[in-house]
Formats: structure tokens, C-alpha cells, sequence
């Protein structure tokens, strides 16, 4: 990995590089999207069937578009036990996590004779959108469903391209029904996206669309965004790694790789104070990638976004992940519980050299759908709150708005609004 000594100039320069990752730059494949979204818009099943067949590979029926019963019966009976159990277990944690993330609805009745509140109402469907084809990804299905379960959703549906025999990765499909899938549909791409956001024959609309997929799932769902609402426009996946002289830096390589596997766009930046630990971490990753089956892909990932920065205090080199405000963040320091009070911007932070990444990727339970591209600064992690809306109560008797009448009069008609006074008016003529 390549070293290079932080400066104002080489950080500027990195965030401007890794801002290239970002998917509203790829404006060359909008076109392309807009026209699978609108398509799917007009001809429904009968355009998903036709993009199913183009890029999946699979020749459906609309028939054949949801999974049924036996099918969900067939891939829990082609999955180890011993995986099962796995899902469980993060299943609870997961759980757990999010049922304190929990709002309730609740109303403040005063003397005056006001009472004002908010109702908190669960979303009444949600798509979620797993990627598919060869890869399995359960863990992302636990993530999605999980936190909408909890939130009283009562419609989850998940969407997945199908293989080439034209059904769903068993093991996904098993985590699926564990969590608590209402339906499952074979369909992936854009085509999936658009389905969700305005309903086909056989796949009903949702209210809101969630999960991770490639560039042209991202485009579709931005596409999409005001008829139905999503989660976020996800980019690649990153780690920056917060370290000091007291890391140890063959934990730190294989954190930084971890990530890096991801995505050729994938980054994997360490930020340290220590000169001697930047060299181990560099050899140390090296060494690791020529026994990794990802390979191809994480030499190009930390030739294209992949550093090792030299900073010349504890301030400066929090300063520069405030900046970059990485997806994940991982404080390995004398005092990451210190250094963490000073973090602004992450998506989710590790502390201490036990608290790796995939431990957040797979079992300890917060969300692992997190905000990326710096998005960290003004987004959160996936949850509970994205799959509730929330309503205002207001209730005034006779009694506690005549006082006040002519105030909200006064305000109105300054705004010139006399029909907005004159509803405040006639009620005390």
C-alpha cells in the first residue's frame, strides 16, 4: 500500500479522489436506467420478464416471477444446519439492537386545555433489494428485514435476481423466511427497483425501497425517489483505520483488506501518527493479498483507493477522518474510548483491536447498512426510524385558543394569507 505523508494538500487531493466513487457521477448509465424504469413504468411484468431474460439469464413466467412455499421449504432443507443456527444467533443480536431503537407514539395533555403529540405509525410496505445471481449475501437480508419487522412493517418484501436455473441463492432465501419476509420475488437489476416503486401485475408496490446493489440498482433507485422514498443512494464500500504507535499492524492489514475484497472502487485507508507502523501495515498487507481468493480485485481496489497516512499528531490525523467521514471507522489507539469522543463523522466506529469489521458485517447487531461517500456527515446507519413516519397531534378546546386568536390573526396577515386569519376569526365572531 502506498505511503504518503499528510499534508493539506495530499488530504484535499485524496477527498477529491475518493468523491469519484461516488454513483451520481456515473451520469453516463442515468439514460440507460431511465429507460428500464420508465419501460417496467408502462408494460409492467411483461417488460421485468423480458430484462429477467436479458440479464439474468432466466427465461420466467409471471407465474413463476414470486417464490412459493415449496421453494422457500427446499432452500431451508439445502442450507447447513450449522449456518441456520449462525443466522439465529446474529438474528437476536440484531434484534435486540434495534428494538431500543424503538419509538412510540406520545401525546402531552396540559391544564390550558391543549394537548399536543406525535403519532408514530410503522411504513405499511417495504421492498428490499438483496443482489443475487452466484453471490449470497444473508447478512444484508437480516439487516433490511430485521429493523421493518421490529417497526411493525406489516408488508416486507424482498426482491433477487434469480441463478441461472431460474431460483433464488437457498441461502438467502433461508435468511429471508428466518427474518420474517412476507414475499419474495425473482427479479434484480433496475427492472426490480422500478417494480417495487410502481407495481406490476404480479409484484404490488411498495412504500419505500431499501438495500444495497451495483450502480444501476443505485441510478434506479434515485430514479424512483418521490413515488416511493428509499434509503440512500449507496456507494462503494470503504474502512479508514484510525491507528497509533501501540496497533498491531498485521490486525490492522487484514481490517483494511476486508473491506478492500469488496469492490474494485472499494477504499481502505489507515490514518497514523506512527511512520513505523505505516511500513509494517504496508508489508503486512502485501503479504496477505497473495494468499486471499479475492486477489484481482483487492490489488486493483488499493491501487485505485487504498492509503497509508503519516500524520504528525493524534489531531490531525482525527481531523483528516472527520473529513473523510468513512463508512466504517476503526479507532485501534492507547484510548480509542478518548479518541472516539472527538469523532464527528462515521458511519459506524470500532473500538479497540477485538472490534473488527466484520464482527458489525455479521453478528454484534447495530445495522450494517451504513452511509458512504462522506455521506457519514449528515446520514445514518439503517433502522428502526427508516421503515416509521411520524405525524403531529394538535388539539386546542375554545378555551385556549381564544387567547391567542389574534396572535395567529396578526402572523397571518402579515403573510398576507387573509383566508388563513379568517379561519381563526370566524370562530369568534
Amino acid at each position: 500500500m502506498r505511503i504518503v505523508k499528510l499534508t493539506d494538500q495530499t488530504r484535499q487531493d485524496i477527498l477529491a479522489d475518493l468523491l469519484k466513487r461516488d454513483p451520481n457521477n456515473y451520469s453516463g448509465y442515468e439514460s440507460v436506467v431511465q429507460s428500464i424504469v420508465e419501460d417496467v413504468k408502462n408494460r409492467r411484468d411483461e417488460a421485468v420478464l423480458e430484462y429477467t431474460k436479458k440479464f439474468d439469464g432466466v427465461e420466467l413466467t409471471a407465474k413463476g416471477l414470486r417464490v412459493t412455499e415449496e421453494e422457500i421449504q427446499e432452500a431451508l432443507s439445502l442450507v447447513e444446519p450449522s449456518l441456520l443456527d449462525v443466522m439465529e444467533k446474529s438474528m437476536k443480536n440484531i434484534r435486540e439492537y434495534h428494538e431500543k431503537q424503538k419509538q412510540y407514539s406520545w401525546f402531552d395533555s396540559r391544564p390550558d386545555g391543549t394537548m399536543l403529540g406525535q403519532k408514530v405509525t410503522p411504513l405499511a410496505s417495504v421492498g428490499v433489494y438483496v443482489p443475487g445471481g452466484k453471490a449470497a449475501y444473508p447478512s444484508s437480508v437480516l439487516m433490511n428485514i430485521i429493523p421493518a419487522k421490529v417497526a411493525g412493517v406489516n408488508r416486507i418484501v424482498m426482491v433477487t435476481p434469480p441463478g441461472k436455473d431460474g431460483k433464488v441463492n437457498p441461502v438467502t432465501l433461508a435468511a429471508a423466511h428466518l427474518a420474517g419476509a412476507t414475499e419474495t420475488y425473482k427479479a434484480g437489476g433496475a427492472q426490480a427497483v422500478a417494480a417495487l416503486a410502481f407495481g406490476t401485475e404480479s409484484i404490488p408496490r411498495v412504500d419505500k425501497i431499501t438495500g444495497p446493489g451495483n450502480i444501476f440498482v443505485a441510478l434506479a433507485k434515485k430514479a424512483v425517489y418521490g413515488h416511493v422514498s428509499i434509503d440512500s443512494i449507496a456507494g462503494p464500500s470503504e474502512i479508514l483505520v484510525l491507528a497509533d504507535e501501540s496497533a498491531n499492524p498485521r490486525y490492522v492489514a487484514v481490517d483494511l483488506l476486508s473491506q478492500a475484497e469488496h469492490d474494485e472502487l472499494a477504499s481502505a485507508i489507515l490514518v497514523t501518527t506512527s511512520m513505523e507502523l505505516a511500513r509494517k501495515v504496508s508489508a503486512e498487507a502485501e503479504e496477505f493479498v497473495k494468499t486471499l481468493s479475492r486477489r484481482k480485485i483487492l490489488e486493483k481496489s488499493l491501487q485505485n483507493y487504498g492509503y497509508i497516512l503519516v500524520a504528525d499528531s493524534m489531531e490531525d490525523a482525527i481531523d483528516t477522518a472527520n473529513q473523510i467521514a468513512s463508512e466504517h471507522l476503526e479507532i485501534v489507539t492507547r484510548n480509542p474510548f478518548e479518541v472516539m469522543t472527538k469523532i464527528r463523522n462515521a458511519g459506524a466506529i470500532f473500538l479497540g483491536e477485538y472490534s473488527c469489521e466484520p464482527l458489525g458485517d455479521y453478528f454484534a447487531g447495530p445495522n450494517h447498512v451504513l452511509p458512504t461517500n462522506g455521506t457519514a456527515k449528515f446520514f445514518s446507519p439503517l433502522g428502526v426510524d427508516d421503515y416509521v413516519k411520524k405525524s403531529s397531534i394538535i388539539y386546542y378546546s375554545r378555551e385556549a385558543l381564544e387567547p391567542i386568536h389574534k396572535d395567529i390573526e396578526a402572523f397571518a396577515e402579515a403573510e398576507r394569507l387573509t383566508a388563513h386569519a379568517n379561519s381563526i376569526r370566524v370562530r369568534f365572531e
